[in-house]
């Protein structure tokens, strides 16, 4: 037996894996990679001596995928979570500490955002549960537009949208809110009236104590690796998929490159970006291509620095810029976020007096790639004014370097659960093979790895007819 798994990000090794588990030693998988190495966004460099995520910087520990993973892989003694740092963020030519608690930046009480907003923008926002009841419609609504009727502007632009652009890369008002807050959409349908009750509902739990956030010690590369060591695949890096058909007694022919050569499989799972996954599947199920193609893709940039031993930095985790800032000076933004990694991670912290202070600033948004057509040195030249702008920081770095991430963030537009379901509807018509990734029910590592691992499980029926078993790894490898 062999199955296929096209693309080597989190998604993909994670079904590897899972695959493993589930059906044992004998069956044969094969990873086909296009790039030159797996993990896709999960991407780890070294910077000052230090590993430093260049695509993806932590998890969400709030959803159990990625945290159970940990464990399930025995690498539980290398999490990280972040110290107590609050974030910031510059809003309205001044830097405050980030509202919280929200729910991606709709607060469930006024008084939260109060500080990030002008006299206007509160009063907007203490309106809002005095407006007409809210009633949605059966579909789905722009978020923004929802938000900005609601709320105002202000809200949206100083709060929400540099929220979401860490997120997604995007704003509100190209997002949809059934994909992107679904909780919140459930509330509304349930009878919240108001989006401020809608989010008080839901704040309880947003405010457990529990980290939100975590990371692996040595970066997010280590469970990239630990992946693809224990899934015991056949890992073809620069190997792109290029055709997609199905042969005889319901197996799968994969087309190779631009070879001509076909890999004959009993199996699939396509973790691959969506224009990717539209093109594979074209000739077999011509709806799942058309709504892979729906999908519209942002692109953005991480600028690395490392400072020398006892730059000060502020005592903040790090700081989000809001829609629409310029210098004091005169003159945009080319960031939408720094990272202060040295205050945000204590396994950076410890090691600061040795390999000096380090930061991350982000760049991009959809559909706004200006900033992105810079050179490196440009954009590190940038960066580095934004850097000095928001938190002072003077210094020279010690190194530096930028990585591009082009058309990596998905964009869960207006009706993209809708989308979604066009393609669970069309690939449940293909036998043994199903799909998984960014472009479905969830950009960030947990969601990737829950979407990996639900399409190990479906190829898996299909090939044994049944639930199979899981063995447990855990014990196989013995106490602790």
């Amino acid at each position: 037996m062999r199955i296929a798994v096209v693309g080597g990000g989190i998604a993909g090794l994670t079904a590897a894996y899972r695959l493993r588990t589930l059906l044992g030693d004998s069956v044969r998988i094969t990873v086909l990679e296009a790039g030159p190495h797996a993990g896709g966004k999960v991407c780890t460099a070294e910077l000052s001596g230090l590993p430093v995520d260049t695509g993806a910087e932590a998890f969400l520990a709030r959803r159990p995928e990625a945290l159970d993973l940990v464990d399930e892989l025995g690498l539980r003694g290398r999490l990280v979570h972040p110290a107590d740092a609050r974030p910031r963020i510059r809003a309205g030519a001044r830097t405050v500490p980030l509202p919280a608690p929200t729910v991606l930046g709709i607060p469930g009480s006024p008084d939260v955002v109060a500080e990030a907003l002008s006299p206007h923008g509160r009063a907007a926002v203490r309106a809002e549960n005095d407006l007409p009841v809210l009633a949605l419609p059966a579909g789905d609504v722009s978020l923004g537009a929802l938000l900005r009727e609601r709320f105002g502007d202000e809200l949206v632009d100083r709060v929400v949208d540099p929220l979401l652009g860490g997120v997604y890369a995007g704003g509100a008002d190209g997002l949809g809110l059934r994909a992107v807050l679904p909780e919140l959409a459930r509330q509304l349908d349930a009878g919240a009236g108001s989006l401020t009750s809608a989010a008080a509902a839901l704040l309880p739990a947003e405010t457990a104590r529990d980290p939100v956030f975590g990371t692996l010690h040595g970066g997010l590369s280590v469970l990239v690796r630990e992946l693809a060591a224990r899934s015991a695949a056949e890992i073809r890096y620069g190997e792109p998929a290029s055709g997609l058909r199905a042969a005889p007694a319901s197996g799968w022919r994969v087309g190779l490159g631009t070879t001509g050569a076909e890999l004959e499989v009993d199996g699939v799972v396509l973790a691959v970006p969506a224009p990717v996954a539209s093109d594979l599947l074209a000739e077999e199920s011509g709806e799942a291509a058309r709504a892979f193609a729906e999908v519209e893709l942002a692109s953005m940039a991480v600028v690395q620095f490392a400072f020398p031993p006892g730059t000060e930095l502020p005592d903040a985790s790090g700081v989000l810029i809001a829609t629409g800032e310029r210098h004091t000076g005169g003159g945009d933004f080319t960031a939408k976020a720094f990272t202060f990694l040295s205050r945000k991670w204590p396994h950076y912290a410890e090691r600061a007096a040795e390999h000096g202070m380090l930061v991350r600033g982000s760049v991009g948004r959809f559909a706004d790639r200006g900033s992105l057509q810079a050179g490196d040195a440009e954009l590190i030249r940038s960066v580095r004014a934004d850097l000095a702008e928001v938190a002072g920081v003077a210094a020279e770095p010690t190194a530096s370097a930028v990585y591009r991430w082009n058309d990596a963030l998905p964009q869960y537009g207006v009706g993209h659960t809708e989308r979604v379901g066009r393609i669970d509807r069309a690939v449940a018509g293909l036998p043994r093979l199903a799909v998984a990734g960014a472009a479905l029910r969830g950009v960030g590592i947990p969601a990737c790895i829950g979407s990996g691992d639900a399409a190990a499980r479906a190829v898996a029926r299909g090939l044994t007819g049944e639930p199979p078993a899981m063995r447990d790894p855990a014990r196989e490898q013995g106490p602790g």
